[in-house]
């Protein structure tokens, strides 16, 4: 892997077709498991990111790319698929080393799931979006008659600016789309999935994308804001932080961008009264170690009826006691490590604080010992009110609070009492379970379990969660911008 991985990093800029090394400073990617260097490479400048923008902005307005019928585009993004078919357990190997995912969930969600996502974008290239490519509509009748019809274009050049914590799929659900739009791509992933990035795009090329269409280039927060606020730029989809989105946000209002973004959460798990503990137990704690908690949609608060209190206590601690914790190239690894120290040492803090202020640790709470990378272990916390930091901010981390309630609607109150609306958890009766799933104010509810990842449906967030979609129908609609077309009958 090392050797793979100093391959990637000797050029980790894509512009306008060519391979370059970044003119900025030296980053050091450090294997999270290990603690130890993996690959010394070069951030890209500004003056880089202009570069990208405008191989972008040239392909796009000279129609290299977009004036392509969609079956060629959507043939170009099936190549790229089976690229990542074919490279895919070095990719899920690259993924473990940069980012820390045990290798079982490196395989899937990290990239088989890519795959899937991209192959769903190539249909979606095909059969255009919703209300197709161009749409007659009725004759109106005057006076005076007219004719119409509504042509739907892409929306022009994407900058696309991807977290680490899935660093292949969030570029599949940004990249796929655009791509099968007829859009052209600046992409800045963060640096801490940048390898996993340089791959990616290499695939591209080789799966035939042409010069300038997708480009890349690996900076810090000046090429971000660069990005976000140039002029040539014309939609942001962005994936992080509900501080760091605000920040996109407000630098493409400088000329008014789409803007999409998919950011933080602090999801609630419901357990109804009479849920069956034996079921809801074990994927409710799963739902908030996988990947160490490093996911937007982890549900890290768990409201629980009193009467089931105890023993929904007594199970979870067992869960989290057992969970195996450790070397993410492990087959047997549930729980990886955390990104980077500095994050560890931020969620430590966290639940010093939870402590001091009268917390209890019913699981969890410190460091697995003889493991030298950035672990911590699965933390479950009791005696928290729901104002407080612990149960309000985002920590993406293997830590949950767990309350009590008396009543099915002091469990709705307290699920809602958030910044946040992603995702939700709920368990219980049916019937019971979706009165109450449509009483959550969030994007997506997974009821007794729910079921497995969906392209064809979006990903979408309430309040600081986000703003517009992601995949499924209303997600390519965002890389699409509609014209009217109007004449007398």
């Amino acid at each position: 892997m090392s050797e793979l991985a100093t391959d990637l990093a000797r050029q980790t800029c894509f512009i306008d077709g060519q391979w370059t090394t970044g003119d900025a400073g030296a980053f050091i990617s450090i294997e999270p498991g290990t603690a130890t260097e993996l690959a010394t490479w070069s951030m890209a400048t500004v003056d880089q990111a202009d570069a990208a923008i405008a191989a972008a902005r040239r392909t796009f307005d000279q129609a290299l790319w977009r004036a392509k019928p969609p079956a060629e585009r959507a043939a170009v993004l099936r190549r790229l698929a089976d690229l990542l078919d074919r490279d895919r357990e070095q990719l899920a190997q690259l993924i473990t080393a940069e980012v820390g995912s045990p290798i079982s969930l490196a395989r899937t969600l990290q990239t088989a799931t890519p795959a899937v996502n991209l192959r769903w974008a190539a249909d979606a290239a095909e059969r255009g979006p919703r209300g197709g490519y161009r749409e007659e509509l009725p004759e109106q009748q005057g006076p005076p008659a007219s004719k119409s019809v509504l042509l739907r274009e892409p929306i022009g050049v994407v900058a696309a600016i991807t977290a680490y914590n899935y660093p292949i799929n969030l570029i599949a659900w940004k990249v796929g789309p655009a791509l099968a739009a007829g859009c052209s791509v600046v992409l800045l992933p963060s640096p801490r999935g940048a390898l996993n990035t340089v791959a990616f795009v290499r695939l591209a090329e080789e799966a035939g994308v042409p010069a300038g269409v997708l480009n890349l280039v690996v900076g810090d927060a000046s090429v971000g804001e660069r990005l976000a606020s140039h002029p040539a730029v014309d939609m942001v989809s962005f994936t992080g932080s509900d501080q760091i989105g605000a920040a996109v946000m407000a630098a493409a209002s400088q000329t008014h961008k789409n803007v999409v973004l998919e950011l933080g959460g602090k999801s609630p798990t419901v357990v109804l009264p009479g849920a069956d503990l034996d079921r809801a137990v074990g994927p409710s704690m799963l739902r908030f170690c996988r990947n160490a908690g490093q996911g937007c949609g982890a549900t890290t608060r768990i409201l629980v009826h009193r009467d089931d209190y105890d023993a929904f206590v007594a199970k979870a601690t067992a869960f989290l006691t057992a969970l195996p914790v450790g070397d993410p190239t492990q087959e047997s690894t549930e729980v990886g490590p955390l990104i980077t120290e500095e994050h560890r040492s931020r969620v430590e803090g966290y639940l010093q604080r939870a402590v001091d202020k009268g917390a209890t640790v019913l699981a969890g709470g410190g460091r697995p010992a003889d493991l030298d990378g950035y672990f911590l272990k699965p933390t479950l916390l009791t005696g928290v009110h729901p104002d407080d930091e612990i149960a309000q901010d985002e920590l993406f981390a293997p830590v949950a609070v767990l309350f009590s309630y008396d009543s099915v609607d002091e469990a709705v109150e307290i699920a809602n009492n958030s910044r946040y609306g992603l995702n939700a958890l709920v368990w219980g009766d049916p019937e019971q379970a979706m009165e109450i799933a449509g009483r959550l104010d969030t994007g997506t509810v997974a009821v007794n379990g729910g079921g497995g990842a969906r392209p064809d449906v979006p990903w979408v967030g309430r309040r600081q969660s986000g703003t517009g979609s992601e995949m499924g129908e209303d997600g390519f609609a965002e890389f699409f911008t509609v014209k009217h077309l109007q004449w007398p009958a």
